[in-house]
C-alpha cells in the first residue's frame, strides 16, 4: 500500500526550533523564495531559500534565518479595558515590485506594512562629519570630499512602512491582498473592510453582518479572502458552515452575496456537536480561481464556483474522531481553526490533524496520505513514512491507536510553495520545511 505518488515523496529537509514562542501563521511569498512565520509573541521570523548549488545541481536550497523582527507590542485599551495581544493571526506578502519585500502582518487589531530591504553597501569621506559620525568644525574643512561607496556586511532592515488601526471592534482573523495590488481586505467576526494600502487613516466597510440586537446574532465571520485574478471578487465563510461570495461590482456594500455556497445538512447524522464541528475555519481560492476550499472541524471541502449546491470533492481529514466528539468539547479542541492549502498545481491539497500529523489528498488520483512532523521520526534528508490510524479492531504493528493520539500537538498551520514540492508545517514552535525527493 505505497503512497509515495509524486506529490507525496516527501522527505524532511530539516526543522528548526523557535523556542521564543507558538507558531501563530505561515506564508510564502510569490515566488516560494522567502517564508514568513509569525507567532504569538509578536515576532515575525522570515527564511530565505539558499541559491541552489552548482557543484552539486539535485541539491535544493534550504531555507535559513534571514530576518526576524518584532512586528507587534502588547497594548492595552484603556476605554475598554481589554488587554490587546501582540500575537500575529496572518501574514500576506505583497508581490514583488523591486529589490524591497512587503508584508502585511496583523495581530487582534492593529494591521502593519513592513518593508524588508537589504544594504551591503555604506557611504564614506563625508564633508561635514568624521567617519566615527561626529560633526566637524566648519573651519576647519579645507577640501572639499567626494563620498564613495564601500562594501560592508548584508544587513537586512525590516521597517514599518505604514500602519493601519482603529477600524475593528472585533478581533481580526483575516487579511488578503487583492489583485490589483493596490488594495487589501480585512475581516473580523462581524465586518470586512477594505483598505489602501497607501492610505492609513480610513477604510471602507464593505460586508457589515452586525444586527441591530446583538441578541439576534446566529453567526460570525470566520475566513475571507479576495479572488486570485478577479479584483472585485471576495468570499467570506460563516460559523455556520456556509461560504458567500461577494461581487464589489454590483453595490459598495456586500450585504448582499451574489453566491451562497452551502451543503445542506444530512439528517440521520445530526447531533449535540453538528453545529460547531460544521464552522469553517479557513477557506482558499485555487490558484486557478475556478474552485475554493474549505476546512471544517472533520473534513476539507472542495468547491466549483459555478455550483453552489454542494461540493464537487469531501475529505474526510480525521473522520475517526467523530466518536471522540464530547471529549474534544470538554477539553476545547473542538474549537481548533484548522487551515489548509492547495498545491502549486492545485492538483493537491494540505491541510493539518493532531498528534502532529497533517493529510494530503491527491485530487486526480483520489489517494490521500496521513505523514507527522516530530524530530524523533524526522532526521533531515530521510522520507516520511506514512502514519496510520487505527479505529476499532486489531491493531497492526505500524499503526497508532486513536485512544493514544495527543491532542496536544496540532498542526493548524500550513504553507505549500507557490511552484514546488515544498511544504512547511507548524507544530507547536517547531517548523518543518519538507520536500519531493531529488533522486
Amino acid at each position: 500500500d505505497d503512497v509515495s505518488f509524486q506529490n507525496h515523496n516527501l522527505i524532511n529537509c530539516f526543522c528548526i526550533l523557535l523556542t521564543a514562542d507558538i507558531i501563530s501563521t505561515v506564508e510564502f511569498n510569490y515566488s516560494g523564495d522567502l517564508l514568513a512565520t509569525g507567532d504569538k509573541g509578536g515576532r515575525v521570523v522570515i527564511f530565505q531559500r539558499e541559491q541552489e548549488n552548482k557543484s552539486r545541481p539535485h541539491s535544493r536550497g534550504e531555507y535559513n534565518v534571514y530576518s526576524t523582527f518584532q512586528s507587534h507590542e502588547p497594548e492595552f485599551d484603556y476605554l475598554k479595558s481589554l488587554e490587546i495581544e501582540e500575537k500575529i493571526n496572518k501574514i500576506r506578502w505583497l508581490p514583488q515590485q523591486n529589490a524591497a519585500h512587503f508584508l502585511l502582518s496583523t495581530n487582534d487589531k492593529t494591521i502593519k506594512l513592513w518593508k524588508i530591504s537589504e544594504r551591503d553597501k555604506r557611504a564614506e569621506g563625508y564633508n561635514l562629519k568624521d567617519e566615527d559620525g561626529r560633526l566637524r568644525d566648519p573651519f576647519r574643512i579645507t577640501a572639499l570630499r567626494v563620498p564613495i561607496l564601500k562594501p560592508m556586511d548584508l544587513m537586512v532592515e525590516a521597517s514599518p512602512r505604514r500602519i493601519f488601526a482603529n477600524a475593528h471592534t472585533y478581533h481580526i482573523n483575516s487579511i488578503s491582498v487583492n489583485s490589483d495590488h493596490e488594495t487589501y481586505l480585512s475581516a473580523d467576526d462581524l465586518r470586512i473592510n477594505l483598505w489602501h494600502l497607501e492610505i492609513t487613516d480610513r477604510s471602507f466597510n464593505i460586508v457589515d453582518i452586525k444586527p441591530v440586537n446583538m441578541e439576534e446574532l446566529t453567526e460570525v465571520i470566520t475566513a475571507a479572502e479576495f479572488h486570485p485574478h478577479q479584483c472585485n471578487v471576495l468570499v467570506y465563510s460563516s460559523s455556520k458552515g456556509t461560504v458567500r461570495l461577494c461581487d464589489m461590482r454590483s453595490s459598495a456594500l456586500c450585504d448582499r452575496h451574489s453566491k451562497f455556497f452551502e451543503e445542506p445538512e444530512d439528517p440521520s447524522s445530526r447531533s449535540f456537536f453538528s453545529e460547531i464541528i460544521s464552522s469553517i475555519s479557513d477557506v482558499k481560492f485555487s490558484h486557478s480561481g475556478r474552485y475554493m476550499m474549505t476546512r471544517d472541524y472533520l473534513s476539507v471541502k472542495v468547491w466549483d464556483l459555478n455550483m453552489e449546491s454542494r461540493p464537487v470533492e469531501t475529505h474526510q481529514v480525521h473522520e475517526y474522531l467523530r466518536s471522540k466528539l464530547c471529549s474534544l468539547y470538554e477539553n476545547d479542541c473542538i474549537f481548533d481553526k484548522f487551515e489548509c492549502c492547495w498545491g502549486g498545481s492545485d492538483s493537491a491539497i494540505m491541510t493539518g490533524s493532531y498528534n502532529n500529523f497533517f493529510r494530503m489528498f491527491d485530487r486526480n488520483t483520489r489517494r490521500d496520505v496521513t505523514l507527522e512532523a516530530s524530530r524523533e521520526n524526522s532526521k533531515p534528508r530521510a522520507s516520511l513514512k506514512p502514519r496510520k490510524v487505527c479505529t476499532g479492531g486489531k491493531r497492526k504493528k505500524d499503526e497508532i491507536s486513536v485512544d493514544s493520539l495527543d491532542f496536544n500537538k496540532k498542526i493548524l498551520h500550513t504553507a505549500w510553495h507557490p511552484a514546488e514540492n515544498v511544504i512547511a508545517v507548524a507544530a507547536t514552535n517547531n517548523l518543518y520545511i519538507f520536500q519531493d525527493k531529488v533522486n
